[in-house]
């Protein structure tokens, strides 16, 4: 299946987001520029001192005077890393506080993305977006903005400082300028696009390692382990032979860097060579003005080896910035003031739907829920049971036709469509945390008073710690039964008027079907329901009985009504009642 990745930002995008989260916080940035400011000047005082040194060394001077500039070159070292230390924290804080501030938009925005937008790009692209680039972006952040910083400003004073020497010197420096400049591009044009072609391969990775890895059973149950073997290693292949690519590309960067290096340093001593033949400059400035170019290496080297930093980190945050762009969903359509309390009615006219263009699921179906109506949804695998709850619920919007929730499609109707599956995560916490997902403010009194409803009370006071008891991840499991009660039980706080259950009953063995259909129905009081059911018992005891036949409405009608027409429900319900009767 073809993927529909998330978004990526643009080059001009991820700058202008970067401002503006930087922009509330300019008084910290102008601080800590004026703080490096201050301590890369101070260390610039280093080379004239021991130049001043050399100078008195070769004029015989007495070894007295070496005491001040020695004494001097220590209070400037003392005073640097003071400054600098000063500085690094200011700049570390502001990186920190901007990719605190990116990551909570990042999460925000994940966590309101539509399933179906989730659905297409696959999990593992998300899931690379959560973990590598928000590493490598906070990583670039903790170490190499604080260094880009500090290297950039060494380098811009150190070539004035050169300047003041002598214009001559800053001449010969910037000799080496073109052959690093044409590096930084050659680097640059080609580590963008690689290190976001990693990125993509790594999500691919990842979404392929989750796919063999969740449907492990079905896997070893097709024999399928070396196909699906195999293209866990084409995967893996594809990203270490873009990694591969990276290495070589740092390598020729490299190599380039040295030979601007070489380039300089000969320019300049062959200047300072010059200069002291000509009585232009002493011995000591020329020292000083080869002390400069060579105290230039490591910024130089610094702020270009970070390119490969920035360039992963900068391909990292324009995945992130593509996330946090996306449009956020449609506020929820509080109902009018007259209408608060009402069960609105449910009505599909023409709907029609294809995962794949010219792959129809559903065709033109045309359906009312009146109100408080419980209708079963029944029919065979793949006959669009599950697509058309997904549509109702607004999970997805059809490619044809109009669903309507009391006057407004279901993305727009806010809390009143709940959707509970047979699938059900506990989160990891307290069960009374698990049941507020649903109702935040709800009282200790209403979270019993949901359980209870549900059948689930009971269980859930003999806990070790009660309602408090941790369940989920690293605490009390609770079996699949319970855990769909405690489904149902969040459908109770949420107290929507339209609520559709897609084979929510499922997990339950048959010694569990029946208390979890009863906590269904009990769950359902009151509402319009749809119901996918699994189990046709659930469909004799509904007010109505649709039944869906290759994404079309095959029947509609009540259990006995269908039964007595002969139709393909009588002929569900007849293998059903023969099944069970075979399991009995």
């Amino acid at each position: 299946m073809t993927r529909e990745l998330l978004p990526t930002a643009t080059p001009a995008r991820t700058r202008a987001a970067m401002l503006g989260l930087l922009r509330p916080h300019r008084a910290l940035a102008w601080a800590g520029f004026a703080v490096m400011v201050v301590a890369t000047s101070v260390g610039l005082l280093t080379q004239p001192l021991l130049g001043h040194i050399v100078d008195l060394v070769t004029g015989r001077r007495p070894a007295g005077t070496l005491t001040a500039p020695v004494v001097l070159l220590a209070l400037v070292a003392a005073a640097q890393g003071v400054t600098t230390a000063l500085g690094m924290s200011l700049v570390s804080k502001l990186g920190e506080t901007v990719l605190a501030e990116l990551r909570e938009r990042f999460v925000e925005r994940a966590l309101l993305l539509p399933l179906d937008r989730l659905e297409k790009a696959g999990s593992g692209d998300l899931t690379a977006r959560v973990t590598q680039d928000v590493s490598r972006v906070a990583e670039a952040v903790r170490h190499a903005l604080p260094e880009l910083a500090r290297s950039g400003l060494a380098i811009l004073l150190t070539l004035g400082a050169l300047a003041v020497l002598d214009w001559r010197f800053l001449v010969a420096v910037l000799l080496a300028v073109p052959v690093q400049a044409h590096t930084a591009r050659w680097y640059t044009s080609r580590a963008t696009p690689l290190y976001a072609k990693e990125r993509i391969a790594a999500g691919a990775q990842q979404q392929q390692l989750l796919d063999s890895i969740g449907g492990a059973a079905t896997v070893r149950a097709y024999r399928l382990e070396d196909r699906h073997t195999g293209r866990v290693t084409e995967r893996s292949r594809a990203a270490v032979d873009l990694t591969l690519r990276g290495v070589r590309l740092v390598l020729g960067f490299y190599s380039r860097l040295h030979v601007g290096e070489y380039l300089g340093l000969a320019a300049v001593l062959v200047a300072g060579f010059v200069l002291v033949r000509d009585d232009s400059v002493s011995i000591g400035t020329a020292t000083a003005a080869a002390l400069y170019f060579h105290s230039l290496f490591g910024p130089i080297n610094t702020a270009l080896v970070l390119l490969d930093d920035a360039q992963s980190a900068a391909a990292g945050l324009a995945r992130l910035v593509g996330v946090v762009d996306e449009p956020a969903p449609r506020a929820p359509q509080e109902p009018a003031p007259e209408e608060t309390g009402t069960v609105p009615v449910v009505t599909l006219t023409g709907v029609g739907h294809a995962y794949t263009p010219g792959r129809p699921v559903l065709h033109d179906v045309d359906l009312v829920l009146r109100p408080k109506e419980r209708v079963a949804l029944v029919g065979a695998s793949g006959a669009g049971k599950t697509t058309l709850a997904r549509l109702i619920a607004g999970i997805h919007r059809p490619a044809s036709g109009r669903i309507d929730i009391g006057g407004a499609e279901p993305v727009e109707s806010g809390r009143t469509v709940a959707l509970v599956t047979q699938e059900v995560h506990v989160f990891a916490g307290p069960l009374t945390d698990n049941l507020r997902l649903a109702r935040p403010d709800a009282t200790d009194g209403e979270l019993r008073e949901a359980l209870e409803r549900v059948g689930a009370l009971g269980w859930a006071e003999a806990l070790p710690d009660g309602l408090e008891t941790v369940v989920g991840d690293g605490g009390h499991r609770l079996t699949p039964d319970r855990a769909q009660q405690l489904a149902l039980a969040r459908l109770v706080l949420a107290d929507p008027p339209v609520a559709v259950l897609d084979e929510a009953t499922a997990e339950a063995g048959s010694a569990g079907a029946q208390v979890l259909e009863k906590a269904a129905d009990r769950a359902l009081d009151g509402r319009t329901a749809l119901i996918v059911a699994h189990r046709l018992s659930q469909a004799a005891s509904a007010d109505r009985v649709v039944v869906l036949e290759h994404g079309r409405v095959a029947e509609s009608g009540t259990h006995d009504e269908l039964r007595a027409a002969g139709g393909p429900y009588a002929a569900l319900w007849r293998a059903w009642s023969e099944n069970r009767s075979t399991d009995g």
